[in-house]
């Protein structure tokens, strides 16, 4: 039996606890990037374990993961997540602010590794960089560019390619591509929920079997309606599919020899396992932990017996990776 990990069992996943703090970062271009800190808990003579910066995935907002980032704070990290350019707090790029767009990946890139390089000079190492989805594809970019250097990366069902109902991938780009000279670019690519032909009642079992945890997003909807966002626009998806064709050219992954832990799941609709499972082994320092159908796509916010069995390899990964001194 797994032993429930969570370091704070009275932590409020609906709200900000007061050790946190909520401020905004302006990129190069004066684009406000919010972002969250925690303070690691420190105290009977144990320093801090460095810094841990966690990145969202499409859609998504840092308060979804209040109990992960409470956690690693809790285990002595000091802990900072961000919210994308153009979604969550960062502010939206059209004037329907449902629609999830970007005008290229490398925008994201440059963000992500503008502000890496500031919060290296706030917070002692090691850094570590924990993603999940959209968030760990852009980790493994930026990794492979160079835009970032962390001592370990942590990539919960990274987006290293997307489940394109069996198309190959060139045959879904091009069906985008045509979608953008119709000039459908930032019209949504599908109507409701993650994925498309999906209807929003099925939302939840493509994320999480964990009602409680899934109804805390619908709870923050709710408290901050500005969070919201829905589909991705035809631009997001071609942009997409061509960085993950960046990613995959060459021998980026075989010369990218961070320590990378991968957490991915067999039943996940969202993002393709089989290419999670491909990339893992292409990697020089990486290793990989694969559930089966017990697990949805969005792991660290799954039941227990799935969050913790994470949460144990996590630990593992970090303490012989970047061990405590």
């Amino acid at each position: 039996m797994v032993t429930t990990l969570t370091a704070n069992p009275e932590i409020d996943r609906r709200a900000i606890p007061p050790q946190a703090t909520e401020s905004v970062w302006r990129a190069d271009d004066g684009w406000p990037i919010r972002r969250i800190d925690w303070p690691a808990k420190t105290g009977n003579n144990r320093p801090a374990r460095g810094g841990m910066l966690f990145l969202t995935g499409r859609g998504d907002h840092y308060e979804k993961y209040i109990e992960t980032l409470d956690y690693y704070a809790q285990q002595g990290w000091h802990v900072t997540s961000i919210d994308w350019r153009g979604q969550a707090g960062s502010g939206r790029f059209l004037a329907d602010p449902h629609v999830g767009y970007i005008d290229d990946f490398a925008t994201w890139i440059n963000d992500v590794g503008g502000f890496y390089i500031r919060w290296c000079k706030e917070n002692q190492g090691p850094h570590v960089v924990m993603a999940h989805s959209m968030g760990g594809h852009l980790a493994m970019r930026a990794a492979i560019d160079g835009a970032i250097h962390p001592d370990a990366l942590i990539l919960s069902a990274p987006m290293l390619s997307i489940q394109s109902g069996g198309l190959p991938l060139w045959i879904s780009r091009a069906y985008a591509k045509f979608m953008l000279y119709l000039g459908r670019g930032k019209k949504p690519a599908w109507k409701v929920s993650e994925k498309p032909r999906s209807a929003i009642n099925l939302r939840r079992p493509l994320l999480t079997h964990d009602v409680r945890r899934y109804d805390d997003e619908m709870a923050w909807w709710e408290i901050r309606p500005e969070l919201k966002l829905g589909p991705a626009s035809w631009r997001w998806v071609e942009r997409a599919i061509a960085s993950i064709r960046h990613i995959h050219d060459g021998k980026k992954l075989e010369n990218m020899n961070i320590p990378t832990l991968m957490l991915a799941t067999k039943s996940d609709q969202l993002v393709s396992t089989k290419q999670i499972m491909i990339d893992a082994k292409r990697l020089p320092n990486c290793e990989l932990l694969m559930f089966e159908r017990q697990a949805a796509h969005e792991l660290l916010r799954e039941i227990d017996e799935v969050r913790d069995q994470c949460l144990e390899k996590i630990d593992a990964f970090l303490d012989e990776v970047v061990p405590s001194k």
